[in-house]
C-alpha cells in the first residue's frame, strides 16, 4: 500500500484544515452519517460501547470503527504512548490526566510541548466525546478522528510530522502485530492510528456524578446543592445545558475587548466571531482548573465573580450578558455563589476519574 503523509503547517485555523479534513473523510469512509445505526448494546462487554439512556444519540462514526478489546487497549498503549511526539517525550497523557478528567495540571494552565514549549490555550477535558459535534476551543475538528492530528503535527505541542509517526510504528514489530490483530494487515496507516485512538478515547464515558445520581433518584442534593441548581437552571442553563451541560455554541463571555486570540473567527473567517469560544461542558469542572480558553481564572469563585462583576464589552459579547438596566454579566451574591459551587461540585464523577479501564497498562 503506498504511504500517504499529511503535513498541517499552521497551529490554529489552518487554512488547509478542511482540505485534511475532507481527505481524511474519504479515507475513513466517512466523517458522519444521519442515519447512523447505533451499536448494540452488550452491558457485560466493559470494551463496547453503551450510550447512557439519557445521553443524546452518539455522533461518532461506529459503524466505521466499532470498539474492540483489542483496539481500545491498542489506543490507550498509543495514548500513553510519547512515540507520537518529535523527540519521543510528549504523549497525549502528557496533558489529559485521568485524576482530572483527562484534563491538564493546574501547574499547566496551557500545554506545554516537545522541549517546553507553550502553547496559548489551556487543554480541555476529554470526556463524552463520542457525542460531541465538534472539537477544541474553537471547534478545529469536526470528527473525533480528526483531534489528535491537531496535538501531533501542533509545533508547540507533539512537533511530529503524521508521516513519521507511521514510519516510527512501521518499524516497531511489536506495534505492527497489535495492529495486525486490530484492522487485519500489518502495514501501519494514518487512518487506523487516528480509528485505535478514537476506540479508547470514545468509551470516556462521564455519568456517575451525584448530580446524575439525583436526576435517576438515588441522591438526594444537600441544601446549598439544591439551591445551587435552582441558581442553575435560571442563570447557567441557557448554555450549559442537557445532559452534556453544554449546548456546544460559541459565546463571547466577556474576557476581553481586544482579542490576542479571535477564537472561532479563525474557522469561520467570520468577524461577528471575534473572541468568541466553545461553551465547555461544565461536568467534572471543580477538577479541571485553571478556566476559560486561556486559563484566566484559578478558582469557581473567581470564574463567578468575573460572571456577575467582571466582564468587559466589546461587539461580539453575547447578549445573554446585557441586562435591562444596561449592566453586564449575572447578578449573584456571595451566598448565591457558594451555592452555585456546591451544586458545581456535585458534577464530579470519580466513578470516571478512578476507572482502572483507561489505567495505563504496565
Amino acid at each position: 500500500m503506498r504511504k500517504i503523509t499529511f503535513s498541517i503547517p499552521e497551529f490554529y485555523g489552518w487554512p488547509t484544515h478542511l482540505l485534511v479534513g475532507g481527505l481524511l473523510c474519504l479515507l475513513l469512509a466517512g466523517c458522519r452519517s444521519d442515519d447512523q445505526v447505533e451499536p448494540l448494546p452488550a452491558p457485560d462487554d466493559p470494551y463496547a460501547f453503551v450510550a447512557p439512556a439519557n445521553f443524546p444519540p452518539a455522533t461518532y462514526t461506529f459503524d466505521n470503527n466499532p470498539v474492540s478489546e483489542a483496539g481500545f487497549r491498542l489506543g490507550k498503549r498509543l495514548f500513553f504512548d510519547p512515540i507520537l511526539s518529535l523527540d519521543n517525550t510528549v504523549s497525549c497523557n502528557s496533558c489529559h490526566n485521568q485524576s482530572l478528567a483527562f484534563a491538564d495540571f493546574p501547574l499547566h494552565p496551557v500545554s506545554i510541548g516537545v522541549g517546553g514549549a507553550t502553547g496559548t490555550r489551556n487543554a480541555p477535558q476529554l470526556v463524552n466525546l463520542a457525542f460531541r459535534r465538534e472539537f477544541f476551543w474553537d471547534g478545529g475538528a469536526t470528527h473525533l478522528d480528526f483531534v489528535p492530528l491537531n496535538a501531533i503535527e501542533n509545533p508547540v505541542e507533539m512537533q511530529e510530522e503524521i508521516g513519521r509517526v507511521i514510519d516510527k510504528l512501521n518499524a516497531d514489530p511489536e506495534y505492527s502485530g497489535l495492529f495486525g490483530e486490530v484492522f487485519g494487515q500489518n502495514r501501519i496507516n494514518t487512518p487506523q492510528l487516528l480509528h485505535a485512538l478514537s476506540q479508547f478515547m470514545a468509551l470516556m464515558i462521564s455519568n456517575q456524578s451525584l448530580y446524575d445520581q439525583h436526576l435517576a433518584g438515588e441522591y438526594s442534593l444537600e441544601p446549598a446543592e439544591a439551591r445551587g441548581l435552582a441558581l442553575f437552571e435560571t442563570h447557567c442553563q441557557g448554555c450549559h445545558s442537557g445532559i452534556l451541560l453544554t449546548d456546544e455554541s460559541y459565546r463571547n463571555n466577556g474576557l476581553d475587548s481586544s482579542f490576542t486570540d479571535v477564537g472561532r473567527e479563525l474557522i469561520t473567517a467570520y468577524e461577528g466571531d471575534r473572541g468568541k469560544f466553545m461553551v465547555p461542558s461544565l461536568r467534572n469542572v471543580a477538577l479541571t482548573s485553571p478556566y476559560m480558553h486561556n486559563a484566566r481564572f484559578n478558582s469557581l469563585q473567581a470564574v463567578l465573580d468575573h460572571y456577575s462583576d467582571g466582564m468587559v464589552d466589546s461587539p461580539s459579547l453575547d447578549p445573554t450578558f446585557r441586562r435591562e438596566d444596561g449592566r453586564l454579566g449575572i447578578p449573584l451574591s456571595e451566598t448565591e455563589k457558594s451555592d452555585l459551587i456546591a451544586f458545581l461540585k456535585t458534577l464530579t464523577d470519580r466513578n470516571f476519574t478512578n476507572n482502572p479501564l483507561f489505567f495505563k497498562e504496565q
